[in-house]
């Protein structure tokens, strides 16, 4: 049992994959328009995984996640769509959907082709008389205003925050560099040497890198001169490279205030859109963080990395 729906956009190809690819462009259209999208997790590639929950007019919500089985940058991708329970864990007992979309240019753009699968004939019909019909039409009738928006989200622009609940943030920046190389500048104690140092003045004189599940990681950072020196640690929970990256990390010598960092990594137009998603311990801890200027510390520290490792 299959349901498809066809939509034409006079935008090429690509901007519409990214308006996929980049979960902040994809939370403007996913859900309803009384029902708007928030991804805490957007994995685009073979195996990887989305989680994310709409909230109603009210209030109320609904989880579900997204499992990715095949990836075509810029052309196709199918991933198996399924509810979430409260405590975050697939709901197996519901239906779990197959959906594919397919991304062609026109001669006006590009077209956009999207299939779901279903296991039966009930799962199709539950689903919908749950609405998924409306709720796809009214998702995809917000996509033309968030593709016709060119700059938002285009490389060159600073860090940008986003808080999610009460204890996550946020922060994001597309990258001028491939991939592979921004993982790299990532994982290499060389490069973060040259880049991962926020204003101006400092050096980084500790730099061990963790690089598989289990390992521990140690920066510490000085003014020039040795003064006001401080530090990181954590320890590597998930990597997947060159996608994903999740680690603990705590200001040394006060540990028990640690967060947890999800680094993703996703090819878009003009270079590597990169998320960062902290999870903070309270709401109090995250906003003192945020307010100690944490953005503008990475967007300098970015900057530095575009124009004297990622330059050639």
């Amino acid at each position: 049992m299959t349901m498809t729906i066809v939509a034409d956009f006079p935008v090429p190809v690509r901007r519409l994959w990214d308006a996929y690819a980049d979960p902040r462009q994809l939370e403007k259209f996913w859900g309803p328009v009384d029902w708007p999208a928030t991804f805490t997790r957007h994995d685009m590639y073979p195996g990887g995984e989305s989680q994310y929950y709409m909230t109603g007019p009210d209030g109320e919500s609904s989880a579900a996640w997204f499992e990715f089985v095949a990836v075509t940058e810029g052309r196709s991708f199918e991933v198996l769509d399924g509810f979430s329970k409260e405590d975050g864990s697939r709901d197996l007992g519901s239906p779990v959907m197959r959906m594919v979309f397919a991304f062609e240019e026109t001669s006006e753009g590009s077209r956009l082709v999207h299939t779901t699968h279903f296991n039966s004939a009930a799962d199709l019909e539950q689903i919908l008389e749950m609405g998924m019909e409306e709720g796809t039409l009214s998702a995809m009738s917000q996509i033309d205003a968030v593709v016709a928006d060119l700059q938002s989200f285009a490389a060159g622009q600073a860090v940008k925050t986003q808080l999610i609940g009460d204890h996550q943030a946020r922060l994001s920046r597309v990258i001028r560099g491939t991939l592979g190389e921004v993982w790299k500048a990532h994982h290499d104690p060389e490069l973060l040497r040259r880049w991962q140092l926020g204003p101006e003045g400092w050096t980084m004189p500790v730099c061990e890198v963790g690089t598989a599940v289990g390992e521990t990681y140690r920066y510490e950072w000085e003014r020039e001169g040795g003064e006001d020196r401080f530090g990181f640690t954590g320890t590597v929970l998930e990597i997947e490279a060159p996608h994903r990256s999740v680690t603990t990390e705590a200001m040394i010598g006060q540990e028990e205030a640690a967060t947890t960092n999800e680094l993703t990594l996703t090819p878009v137009d003009g270079g590597t859109l990169l998320s960062l998603l902290v999870t903070y311990p309270d709401e109090a801890l995250r906003d003192t963080i945020l307010a100690t200027g944490m953005a503008d510390g990475m967007e300098t520290s970015y900057a530095r990395l575009e124009s004297e490792v990622l330059s050639g």
